[in-house]
């Protein structure tokens, strides 16, 4: 999609109501689903994240996003594929701070940058007992992108017509840290699987961008 195209349509994007759980839930995995039905998340003094899908136009002039993929550590997330994002801090004024402070940090798109365009529905991680807030966001020129060394093992740009189609949706068998050999809904972008809660706040974000075209 051609970016004025999709600066067009954000007008749109602005307005559309969220769809929420019921967007997330296509691309939840089971045992996700049977985590939430059995977990009480208020008694979980839970965390709070925030991510950012930032929308600029390529060297074609052609729309793309930014996810990132993690280094290999000793962690629930770690080699896995993701918003740039991460965890509120104090001196943050807000979530979309957050999101913005953090993608600036993960892969060096300057904040002031980016304007925020949507909030998308906050989605709850049980491994990790976070709350993550999605945001959009458009940066209207194309970005130099710096993968912070510390965390980030790549930064995958993504075409957005190549998330649109539907051939990327896919089901792999998978182990994690915390459960072998489960199959999972999930999207195949820039060579990679993306499952989890990144592939959930993407299918929201997916069903918004749809309707708006």
């Amino acid at each position: 999609m051609n970016f004025q195209n999709f600066l067009n349509i954000s007008p749109k994007l602005r307005k559309i109501k969220l769809p929420g759980e019921e967007a997330h839930f296509k691309l939840a995995p089971m045992l996700r689903l049977q985590e939430l039905e059995n977990l009480k998340i208020e008694e979980k003094n839970s965390k709070k994240a925030a991510v950012m899908a930032v929308f600029y136009p390529g060297q074609q002039e052609e729309t793309k996003f930014v996810l990132i993929l993690r280094k290999t550590y000793q962690g629930v997330h770690s080699n896995q594929v993701g918003f740039p994002g991460g965890r509120v801090e104090p001196e943050d004024r807000d979530l979309a701070h957050t999101a913005l402070r953090e993608t600036e940090e993960e892969v060096g798109i300057p904040q002031h940058e980016v304007e925020v365009i949507k909030e998308l529905t906050r989605l709850y991680i049980p491994p990790s007992n976070f709350w993550v807030h999605p945001f959009m966001g458009i940066m209207k020129r194309t970005p130099i992108l710096i993968p912070q060394e510390e965390e980030v093992e790549s930064v995958l740009e993504i075409n957005l017509l190549d998330f649109l189609n539907d051939s990327c949706l896919t089901r792999e068998t998978l182990s994690t840290s915390y459960a072998k050999e489960i199959e999972v809904p999930a999207f195949v972008l820039g060579g990679h699987i993306v499952w989890g809660a990144t592939a959930m706040m993407l299918s929201e974000m997916k069903d918004i961008l749809e309707q708006a075209l």
